[in-house]
């Protein structure tokens, strides 16, 4: 039975990638933060998998990750913990960089130490494009952030690189772009859209308070994204790849098909502008590429943006109306 070690499991990626792994017959030790109240709403229906072990730390401890990495000994390492919200990043950017920058070199560090052979799998951002250098973002585009949370993502990005090059370790990087499901946290966009139209359309709330409007994403779906970062890891030799659909959408696209989905022809009126949800700095255009993420992992996503912004809405209308 291969074993996986998933820091970040009860967030969205992880508990897909828990759910994934499971069903492919893993065994799967998860890192949880401790704290005063338990947060497993996502993994709640694997808690009692008898393959299913938790375990606490913090990726600011070097001991809590040690520890259970020379314990458990995983044939692979999935590090999708972080402090992943962009906008928090400028209101917490020396804590963003101590999870999000450092706390990949501190997992880097106990897997070359306890469990060397292992591979390794790290969470990369395509906001670490940023002010984009090209269009569309490939494996090539150089890096350019525009906010905090980006500038940790390409620390982290770089010391996976610089492990693998300087210690042999199969260490690699996932550039995810955006993706999005019904367990997205309600502080990202797509998520307090999808809620809030559903809450208008139950007569809830009155509007939907957004920032801007224009700027646009590569969405894709969640689900598909962590099959994505398996397949990196039955690979031969580790490369990092681009993940994304290819297509762009504003945010304003996404506003207008969830009313759609809740039957709420005028969207303006839903509408409602606020400007400290505005970013110091916008990163106004990301696209991605996955073409050698098709070529060498044979990936290609399942559910496109239409099909996405459905399953939102109506897993919303569903909870709202409970």
């Amino acid at each position: 039975m291969k074993k996986a070690f998933i820091t970040g499991i009860t967030g969205q990626d992880g508990s897909y990638l828990a759910e994934l792994l499971l069903e492919k017959g893993y065994k799967v030790c998860g890192l949880t933060r401790r704290t005063s109240t338990q947060n497993h709403a996502r993994i709640a229906h694997l808690i009692h998998n008898e393959n299913l072990e938790l375990v606490s730390g913090d990726l600011i401890d070097q001991n809590s990750l040690t520890y259970p990495l020379q314990k458990f000994q995983p044939d692979e390492v999935y590090n999708l913990a972080a402090q992943s919200f962009v906008q928090t990043s400028w209101e917490q950017p020396v804590l963003t960089g101590e999870f999000t920058a450092l706390g990949v070199v501190r997992v880097l560090e106990a897997v070359r130490l306890v469990c060397p052979k292992a591979k390794f799998y790290q969470a990369s951002s395509s906001e670490m494009f940023g002010k984009v250098l090209q269009v569309p973002q490939s494996e090539e585009t150089g890096f350019y952030p525009r906010s905090p949370y980006g500038v940790a993502k390409v620390y982290g990005h770089w010391i996976t690189v610089n492990y693998r090059e300087s210690y042999d370790m199969f260490a690699c990087s996932g550039i995810l772009f955006n993706h999005e499901s019904p367990r997205r946290g309600l502080e990202f966009v797509t998520r307090k859209i999808a809620n809030g139209v559903a809450r208008v359309k139950l007569g809830k709330q009155d509007h939907v308070e957004l920032g801007n409007l224009d700027a646009k994403r590569d969405w894709g779906y969640a689900k598909d994204y962590v099959e994505a970062m398996w397949l990196m890891l039955q690979q031969d030799t580790p490369e990092d790849f681009v993940i994304a659909t290819g297509e762009t959408h504003s945010v304003q696209e996404f506003l207008v098909a969830a009313c759609a989905e809740a039957g709420l022809p005028d969207w303006q009126a839903v509408h409602k502008h606020n400007p400290t949800y505005d970013r110091p700095a916008e990163v106004d255009l990301l696209v991605g590429d996955p073409s050698k993420a098709r070529e060498k992992l044979g990936w290609k996503p399942k559910v496109h943006f239409e099909e996405l912004v459905k399953i939102m809405v109506l897993e919303e209308l569903k909870k709202e109306s409970e």
